[in-house]
């Protein structure tokens, strides 16, 4: 388990934060604050510490640079909340599989790391609004099944598919593709390697995941479809038994997305690819993305 910090943030969303942290009131001292009904936020104020699940490898919304830092949308995330709740983010890196466990043990406060709401999930944590929402779609190196328009087309027996392990995408392939054959890894980047080394002719993932993992290997001849085959809503999960710190979080999100601020996070992710050349492997600097609508 690899915990780290990223604190270098572009000057708008540091104004965003300090904007967060004077909208809350000012914390009493941790004895004073206790409440029974609130126990996360208790250990969270009283501890000085946000313990952030997630997975790190699945930028842009979360990655580790070579330096060991994890940096990405989420991570900006859960900077901006703990600003707002006076205390400091620490980011807990663990297989995605692994996340919604910690979670229900205590061993982390909330997830970000592009979950997907689903009622499975939903019966086990709870969930803010989607602060994104992205689809299922392939790379491949398959200029055909590149040209797939729905989940039909992939359907076909013997295909071999790659997807994280415990994640929707597999659940995905599971559900819509019987007839291929699955291979689920630790993380997306062994995913890609499937695709990469030949073992699997496409790799299932959310559309940005797919993006991002064509930009990181140029020359390698990955495609990914350009248009997803789901409508998957991304949140944030808490757990199930902290209702007030649920509706902190959410009127966080609500209040970021209101503001602009989540969209001009956004853009800064996926418009400028300047972040990929602290990525490990290749750091192609490829022409600016648009940001998903």
């Amino acid at each position: 388990m690899v915990r780290s910090r990223v604190s270098r943030l572009t000057p708008i969303l540091l104004a965003f934060f300090a904007a967060f942290a004077i909208g809350c009131s000012t914390p009493a001292p941790a004895a004073k604050q206790f409440n029974p009904a609130t126990p996360v936020l208790n250990r969270i104020s009283q501890s000085g510490i946000l313990r952030v699940g997630m997975s790190g490898d699945q930028p842009p919304f979360n990655a580790k640079t070579r330096s060991g830092q994890i940096v990405g949308i989420e991570p900006d995330l859960a900077n901006a909340l703990a600003t707002g709740l006076g205390v400091r983010a620490e980011f807990v890196e663990m297989p995605f599989g692994e996340l919604l466990g910690a979670l229900e043990t205590g061993r982390i406060d909330i997830v970000l790391s592009q979950m997907t709401i689903t009622l499975e999930r939903n019966r086990r944590v709870a969930f803010t609004t989607p602060y994104f929402v992205t689809g299922k779609a392939i790379l491949t190196r398959s200029e055909v099944l590149a040209a797939a328009q729905n989940s039909e087309d992939l359907d076909i027996t013997g295909l071999r598919l790659s997807a994280l392990a415990g994640s929707t995408s597999e659940t995905f392939v599971r559900t819509q593709l019987p007839s291929a054959r699955l291979s689920t890894t630790l993380d997306s980047d062994q995913a890609v390697r499937l695709v990469l080394n030949g073992k699997a002719d496409a790799m299932v993932a959310d559309l940005p995941i797919c993006i991002i993992s064509v930009l990181r290997n140029p020359g390698a001849g990955l495609v990914a479809v350009s248009s997803p085959f789901t409508f998957d809503p991304i949140g944030a999960a808490l757990p199930a038994h902290d209702p007030l710190f649920l509706n902190v979080v959410e009127n966080f999100m609500l209040n970021l997305e209101g503001s602009g601020l989540m969209e001009l996070l956004t853009a800064r992710w996926f418009s400028d690819p300047g972040w990929l050349d602290e990525m490990p492997g290749p750091a192609p600097r490829p022409p600016a993305m648009p940001a998903p609508q």
